[in-house]
């Protein structure tokens, strides 16, 4: 059943130690079938390096487990909420990694101050409220995604133009067209907050890019006019 879906899932999974993005199973990375209407995302807990395609556990829109043996991961409703949310997207990535995190920690949002950070995000990475008592105790990990989608809509920021976010006292989750590009933007996202601590710590006043680099570089790689690559955004 979706046995695609589940290998490439599996092998964004596994490829979470290699992108360096985490240590211990501080991570995990989900993938959906539109027509389907299923999603596919690591079990909890499980070493990325024993990771087979036919563990990846397959939940519905619902949140019920239509195939696997085993527990999905903590974050499920998490990423559930933000298929549900957002139809446009393919693929999710949550990891704990170092300067991202940081950034979550410090309660800071990453502002785009060059033409790396803009040939993914097309500006200021957000970073979005921590949860209160009442959605911590009432179901954590949905409330996670809710929190998220409800930045998004009051901000006004689309999703797929801004492909990530922060949240508060917690890490960072990137999404994209499918699982591969959603952990291609979490390795961008890392670098370019680790790039942005560095250059705070030079010159904490550094401004961000101007505008019509920011255009530039990020309508070249994405949307109807882009020309990067060999016709694929």
């Amino acid at each position: 059943m979706l046995d695609e879906l589940r290998e490439e899932i599996c092998e964004a999974n596994r490829s979470l130690t290699d992108s360096g993005l985490v240590k211990l199973t501080w991570g995990n990375v989900s993938g959906i079938d539109r027509d389907k209407a299923i999603f596919g995302i690591k079990p909890s807990g499980i070493d990325y390096n024993a990771l087979k395609p036919k563990d990846i556990v397959l939940v519905d829109l619902d949140g019920k487990v239509v195939d696997g043996n085993l527990n999905p991961s903590s974050d499920t409703k998490t990423h559930l909420e933000l298929y549900k949310a957002w139809p446009e997207i393919g693929g999710i990535t949550h990891t704990h990694s170092s300067s991202a995190t940081s950034l979550a920690q410090l309660g800071k949002e990453l502002p785009c101050y060059g033409t790396t950070h803009a040939d993914h995000f097309y500006g200021t990475v957000p970073i979005c409220r921590a949860l209160n008592t009442q959605e911590v105790d009432e179901d954590y990990e949905k409330n996670t995604g809710l929190v998220i989608v409800e930045h998004f809509t009051g901000e006004e920021i689309d999703p797929v133009q801004i492909p990530g976010v922060l949240q508060l006292h917690h890490a960072p989750f990137t999404w994209g067209k499918n699982a591969s590009k959603s952990l291609e933007n979490s390795i961008a996202l890392e670098v370019c907050a680790s790039m942005a601590l560095e250059c705070w710590a030079t010159d904490s006043s550094i401004k961000p890019i101007p505008q019509h680099i920011l255009d530039k570089h990020f309508l070249r790689k994405h949307g109807s006019e882009s020309y990067y690559g060999q016709g694929e955004n």
